[in-house]
């Protein structure tokens, strides 16, 4: 039969590790409802990629993908196998139409790298690319980046289709609110993420959708000195079944702060006890709910939701009709338009102040919006990702993190405090009390040791960047006692003060007497004139370093700030090939990309 025009469907997979590729496919379907297109969001997990057949059959739609990039350029869990089928398929998508929004952070190494891929390997493949691939820097701006690439995205979708660019300029509902008066409480979400009642009643194995519960055995402060906290954590899996390696990561689910939520539910006006559900008001959609329903606001809001982040601009636009002073309201719908005036106001209001929902309500007082729809545009809670301090041949029991408390004052003059380091400093040790419990799952990376023992490792760890070569010390120490031969260990640690914050020195040092550590250097950036990181210490060992990344097949690894510390690092090691191997520049740069590409040079960063 001949296809007489397009159905109009759009169909929006993401690749997402933190929820926001997640939310921006949520975004965009949401808009395409706005011109009249049919949408739905896709976890392509779900879908066990036999999505060639799934996408050709939708031959007359058109496919989008939010991808985002998760640690050294791969793809998010959700994605993996969807990654592995691009790389194997021979399919051909002669007849399917795509567009891609790649989300990354140029302070990396692999900026893009999964978008950049799936937009090349789909039309590979024979797939017709409608609109030119986008790629979100969260270094810079996201948000913007993501919202300069939809103003022209959408005319090229209305012209795929056929259909007027014009959008009704309204908010649109996805989820309708039930309210339960008489309902039985063990059939109410309280925080869990999958199951029901799955923390009362734990069952193995556990993941990001079950959650282990795990005992805090030890919470010490770890500094003798200075304005911050920073703490060392032992959680108890025993009897969970969990395993891990030294260098994976330990995935936390955290909660809001209790009086941050009471105020959002005083400023609301709101009992926060209320049972609700939202259902999804599309029968056909997969995501019934925003988060696990029946619950409560209380739970919502404290569980499920994202309360100290700053409000996306689709929110922002979604609020502004519930401001009943028309400045506000025409404050609100501003920042949400792609003019140049616009973003500036949003990244000078929102960005730059940290403004959050309850900052926003606070400085718009006629803002009074119903709070199951606030619901319904706040972002998730997100798990936080730790480095494990310890390793399993050594505490195969318990898994050890090492975390900085986040607090410092915003531009509106508001205490912002984060999250998750915040909630676990609470978590209090008291003997004769139960112990405090963490949800938390494992979550596997490629940081790991050589699978020799004898060979060499060169560890750069300053600050809590120090916690995944805790866990390689304790291995190496073990190796030793088992009688194998173990290799050079040299670890670079920096931090402020030496009687400050040298966290972990008695045992270091130890490590070193042990000779499982055969050169510590530490740096003291601030116990002199002259600032000194680790990077200056690196250059003071440069013929010694050279030669075991030259002619002792050395591994390399680097963790903890991505911005600043991570590239100097590298830059000290191009200093180091050309000052004493003799290479030039680009040969210095080559060199170490061959080492990346070999496992030789592994990095566990953040931003």
């Amino acid at each position: 039969a001949l296809k007489t025009g397009r159905t109009r469907n759009v169909i929006v997979f993401y690749g997402s590790q933190t929820g926001t590729a997640e939310e921006f496919a949520n975004r965009l379907v949401k808009d395409a409802q706005r011109y009249g297109i049919k949408g739905m969001v896709a976890d392509p997990e779900e879908y066990d990629m036999v999505l060639s057949s799934f996408i050709l059959e939708i031959d007359s739609s058109l496919a989008v993908f939010c991808m985002a990039t998760y640690g050294e350029g791969e793809p998010t869990d959700n994605a993996q196998d969807f990654y592995d089928w691009m790389q194997m398929t021979d399919d051909s998508l002669e007849g399917v139409h795509f567009a891609v929004f790649g989300l990354g952070n140029k302070t990396y190494d692999h900026y893009n790298a999964m978008g950049t891929y799936t937009d090349k390997r789909l039309a590979e493949l024979g797939a017709t690319r409608i609109f030119d691939l986008g790629l979100g820097d969260d270094d810079g701006n996201l948000e913007e980046d993501f919202i300069s690439w939809k103003g022209q995205f959408w005319p090229a979708v209305c012209e795929f289709f056929g259909v007027q660019a014009t959008q009704e300029e309204c908010s649109i509902r996805q989820f309708e609110l039930v309210v339960h008066s008489d309902v039985n409480m063990n059939e109410v979400y309280t925080g869990e993420l999958g199951r029901l009642l799955s923390f009362q009643d734990q069952k193995p194995p556990f993941d990001a959708k079950n959650p282990f519960l795990a005992p805090v055995a030890i919470n010490r402060k770890l500094n003798k000195g200075g304005s911050r906290h920073l703490m060392h954590l032992e959680l108890d899996i025993s009897g969970s079944k969990i395993r891990y390696d030294a260098g994976d990561h330990v995935a936390v689910y955290p909660m809001n702060d209790v009086p941050l939520v009471n105020r959002l539910g005083e400023r609301l006006g709101v009992d926060l006890d209320t049972v609700i559900t939202l259902k999804n008001l599309d029968e056909e959609a997969n995501k019934k709910h925003p988060f696990p329903c029946p619950t409560t606001y209380r739970a919502a809001l404290t569980h499920y939701l994202d309360i100290t982040s700053p409000l996306h601009t689709n929110v922002l636009f979604d609020l502004s009709q519930y401001a009943s002073d028309p400045e506000e309201k025409e404050i609100l719908r501003k920042m949400a338009c792609s003019s140049s005036e616009g973003k500036a106001l949003y990244h000078s209001w929102v960005v730059e102040s940290e403004r959050n929902i309850l900052a926003v309500l606070e400085d718009l007082p006629s803002l009074r919006p119903p709070i199951d729809h606030l619901c319904e545009l706040l972002p998730r809670l997100q798990a936080r990702y730790y480095s494990i301090a310890s390793s399993a041949k050594v505490h195969p029991s318990s898994i050890h993190i090492c975390v900085v408390v986040l607090e410092y004052t915003t531009k509106t003059g508001r205490v912002f405090k984060g999250v998750a380091t915040n909630w676990l400093k609470d978590k209090v040790v008291t003997d004769g009390s139960p112990r405090p419990t963490v949800p938390m799952y494992v979550r596997k990376s490629q940081f790991r040791l050589p699978f020799r023992a004898s060979t060499p490792v060169i560890m750069i760890g300053p600050g809590t960047g120090i916690a995944p070569f805790m866990g390689f010390i304790q291995e190496r120490a073990w190796q030793k006692e088992q009688g194998k031969e173990t290799g050079e260990a040299i670890l670079y640690f920096g931090c402020r003060h030496r009687n400050e914050d040298f966290i972990y020195q008695e045992e270091l040092e130890e490590f070193e007497k042990a000779g499982v550590l055969t050169q510590l250097h530490v740096a003291f950036s601030r116990d002199q004139e002259h600032k000194v990181y680790v990077q200056h210490l690196l250059k003071q060992s440069k013929d010694h370093l050279w030669k075991l990344i030259h002619s002792s097949n050395a591994h390399i690894y680097v963790c903890g700030d991505a911005r600043n510390m991570a590239r100097d690092v590298h830059a000290a090691f191009h200093e180091i090939a050309e000052e004493v191997g003799g290479l030039t520049h680009t040969q210095a740069v080559d060199y170490f990309q061959r080492l990346m590409t070999k496992g030789r040079y592994s990095q566990d960063v953040w931003s």
